[in-house]
């Protein structure tokens, strides 16, 4: 685990130019379909209570082999990551996760895509400085040594506790304005998916055994997490914001045992359990040992790559809806874009059978599933919600260049304007 960058004066720099980065945002492009004001303006903040952009994107910079990444980011001139970068730049969060952005020891991939990239303009748009940033191992391609894909040899992407080509691929990465408390950091890389009172353990459907697909020895070693769940307490003002992020399996590429889509939906249960009551929550370790969940009562973002629709695609039915239909979770506004309704209506196909609303989809994916809301930022229902959005624009906008098709990402960047009670 590795914590934020952090020469001290740079820290000191960030600190003194916390309010002229956030009264800089009034500036930027508001992406085109969002609801609500940015979280800059100034009606946006009342009394003691602060505006935060938080915002989840992921931006497809994973590479096929181990290096390739760190290789890319080393110098300023990668099409892809100029690209993100510049997403970035032009909805300008306070606090981004990241997904597939592989994980690299000492924070090697991250400080080269902050330098290189991110704190410097993009096609014009203002850089953006995160001197706070985290980022930690993930399951992704470590070798389990077991047969998990029961294939009847050991070793390979399949085998590993999260799919993956080598350790660290599809890892994930927050970038903050606001301090992180690295020391009070939460992971869950290794909990197992047994512990899960209830889980939904994938089936063998060869035998008429329930839940066997994985033995009773793998089922010691199985992990929940296909990457990763972390807990990255931000400090926002006076008033501490977990944000808790992830990014569950694909519920497609297996059998019928269905262990992808069982394990997407237990991933996203995971949260449903941690911001619940204390009994809910109970069966939870972190990865040093610390049993529970989120003390009741505290401020929280869930944000990931869910790989869940409401109602259409291929996940579990009711999955997204263990996070959306939350007591604690506050869905007064869900993000919208007018690109994504102009690209179903292009596309057509299954987007046209579609139930979920288009203007609510929030990743370009080929048939089948077609276009699905995939990516989520889920406020905890003290945080106001202000505005909201995805960054997908329609083909009048000159922007749609960064959203159009699969360059740079199939995924669109979503963002939730917050007021923070307490956090100016």
């Amino acid at each position: 685990m590795t914590g934020p960058r952090t020469p001290r004066r740079r820290a000191v720099a960030a600190t003194l130019t916390a309010t002229a980065l956030a009264a800089a945002t009034v500036a930027a492009a508001s992406p085109s379909g969002a609801s609500g004001t940015h979280p800059a303006a100034a009606s946006a903040e009342r009394g003691h209570d602060r505006s935060l952009r938080v915002a989840t994107f992921n931006a497809s910079l994973n590479r096929s082999a181990a290096g390739q990444l760190v290789a890319d980011l080393s110098t300023p001139d990668n099409a892809q990551a100029r690209a993100v970068a510049e997403t970035i730049q032009r909805t300008n969060p306070d606090l981004l996760l990241v997904n597939e952005f592989d994980y690299v020891e000492g924070n090697v991939a991250l400080d080269l895509f902050r330098d290189n990239y991110l704190e410097r303009s993009q096609n014009g748009a203002a850089p953006v400085d995160y001197p706070y940033a985290f980022t930690a191992p993930v399951n992704t391609g470590v070798p389990s040594g077991l047969d998990l894909d029961n294939s009847g040899s050991v070793g390979g992407p399949n085998d590993a506790f999260g799919f993956g080509f080598y350790p660290g691929q599809y890892g994930m990465a927050v970038f903050s304005k606001h301090p992180i408390d690295t020391e009070a950091v939460r992971t869950f890389q290794q909990l197992l998916w047994a512990d899960m009172p209830g889980a939904l353990l994938p089936d063998d459907p060869a035998t008429p055994a329930p839940a066997d697909w994985y033995s009773p020895a793998e089922l010691e070693q199985v992990r929940l997490s296909s990457k990763s769940h972390w807990d990255v307490p931000v400090q926002v003002g006076k008033r501490t914001v977990h944000f808790l992020v992830s990014h569950p399996t694909p519920p497609v590429f297996d059998g019928p045992e269905d262990r992808n889509g069982t394990r997407n939906h237990d991933e996203i249960r995971l949260w449903a359990d941690y911001i619940g009551s204390p009994r809910t929550s109970s069966w939870i370790t972190d990865d040093e040992g610390v049993p529970g969940g989120l003390r009741p009562g505290s401020s929280f973002v869930i944000a990931g790559d869910q790989n869940s629709d409401p109602l259409d695609g291929d996940s579990i039915p009711g999955s997204a809806q263990l996070l959306l239909d939350h007591p604690r979770v506050n869905t007064s506004r869900t993000p919208t874009s007018e690109g994504a309704v102009e690209a179903s209506a292009l596309q057509g196909g299954v987007n046209l059978a579609h139930r979920s609303p288009a203007a609510q989809d929030t990743a370009d994916f080929s048939e089948p599933p077609g276009n699905l809301r995939a990516d989520y930022v889920l406020p905890s229902r003290d945080l106001r919600v202000l505005g909201s959005g995805v960054f997908w624009r329609p083909t009048s906008d000159p922007l749609s260049r960064l959203t159009t098709g699969t360059f740079p990402s199939d995924h669109r960047l979503v963002h939730v304007d917050l007021r923070v009670p307490g956090g100016r």
